[in-house]
């Protein structure tokens, strides 16, 4: 009875090393996707290892993404499903831990919107987009209960709003090629990303709620 979990904690272990591999390779070359060999090599794996759980590099890529967004939702569930109240600086402070400050999160996000379809493979682009729904609606209403939106899509809303600002805003403002150059228009920001990030999106929230948030 023991071998299928030891054999399943060996596969999540190479899977791991992996992703690791992918991520640091990547962000020391963030302009190429690192091929399979180079991420095997990295991992101390054999290429062929690669293989066994990742059809290309794309998906590869895609599958450190879920990580990273799997991390965010399990810690936004696991505070949601806790007795008591939730406020927004709950939210804040896990969007931050969970995203802002995880070097390859946005980034990689970018890039991999680009290789959705265009690299990824169909079957994994369509089991990632599954996996996210599902969490997302847990969240959702999760975050609707405490908030009091009103329905579980209020909350769904509310989430996919607050992203899409996290990494327009990045786009924008925060990345390393940022879209928004002109000293002009960026003297109307507030300075920086996570000042400019807080503003918007407390004022998303604010908004949405029709009250000040707590």
């Amino acid at each position: 009875m023991a071998r299928p979990h030891a054999s399943r904690e060996a596969r999540e272990l190479r899977i791991a090393q992996l992703l690791d591999a992918a991520i640091a390779l990547w962000l020391e070359q963030p302009e190429k996707v690192p091929r399979v060999e180079e991420v095997a090599r990295n991992a101390g794996l054999a290429k062929g290892t690669v293989y066994l759980y990742f059809r290309c590099k794309e998906d590869l890529l895609l599958a450190a993404h879920e990580r990273h967004v799997h991390a965010f939702f399990d810690a936004l569930i696991e505070r949601s499903s806790c007795p008591g109240t939730m406020t927004f600086e709950d939210v804040m402070r896990l969007v931050f831990l969970h995203i802002v400050e995880v070097a390859a999160f946005l980034p990689l996000a970018t890039l991999v919107a680009g290789l959705m379809h265009k690299g990824i493979s169909p079957e994994a682009s369509a089991s990632f987009n599954d996996r996210i729904s599902e969490r997302l609606m847990v969240a959702g209403e999760l975050l609707g209960r405490h908030f009091s939106l009103g329905s579980p899509e209020g909350g769904v809303r509310i989430l996919m709003r607050s992203y899409a600002l996290i990494l327009g805003l990045w786009q924008l403002l925060g990345s390393g090629k940022p879209i928004c150059t002109s000293e002009k228009v960026s003297a109307m920001m507030l300075p920086g990303y996570a000042s400019e990030l807080e503003a918007a999106l407390t004022a998303l929230w604010n908004g949405t709620m029709g009250k000040e948030i707590q």
